[in-house]
């Protein structure tokens, strides 16, 4: 099946509304990146809509109703933009890629919605020879670098790119 990254706008509107993903991510509003933003727009019917506001209006009372669960092990709740991308990714059906454990966590309860971490895709763009160990390689020194690699990157280091960094420290 062939896939098409997008980043949609609710995120690139979260991206320029939060200044610490605007300092973690300068590189977001480079020119050649906001034009292949604008190039991958996605439109949606005037049903598709309506759906995805109900669906998200399901998922935000779902994650409201044990809020505790949501923010256990170190997560965040999912909130509104979190919500809103996961009812995309049902009602188009699409995708959604994410290293956000509570938005791993609520897909859980609602099976219909796929949600990928990150290095879930770059694995996949690997296999597809879209990216290449180098570039594998590298993503991971600029978010260690950055202090944005999470536990489950860390786990998929040794695991998922086993053949380019080795297994890894014996615990």
């Amino acid at each position: 099946m062939p896939y098409v990254l997008t980043i949609l706008k609710v995120t690139e509107d979260e991206v320029h509304r939060n200044p610490h993903l605007q300092f973690r991510n300068p590189w977001f509003d480079l020119t050649e990146h906001a034009q292949e933003r604008m190039a991958k727009q996605v439109r949606l019917t005037t049903s598709e809509k309506a759906q995805i506001a109900a669906a998200q209006s399901v998922l935000l009372g779902w994650v409201r109703m044990d809020v505790d669960r949501f923010t256990s092990y170190g997560r965040s709740p999912p909130g509104e933009a979190d919500c809103w991308l996961l009812a995309f990714g049902q009602v188009r059906p699409a995708v959604v890629v994410t290293d956000d454990l509570g938005m791993h966590e609520l897909v859980k309860d609602f099976p219909g919605i796929k949600v990928w971490h990150g290095y879930e895709l770059l694995a996949k763009l690997r296999t597809a020879k879209v990216v290449d160990d180098v570039l594998v390689r590298d993503i991971y020194q600029a978010l260690e670098a950055n202090g944005d690699l999470t536990r489950t990157w860390r786990e998929a280091k040794h695991k998922v790119f086993m053949k380019i960094f080795g297994s890894g420290p014996r615990d």
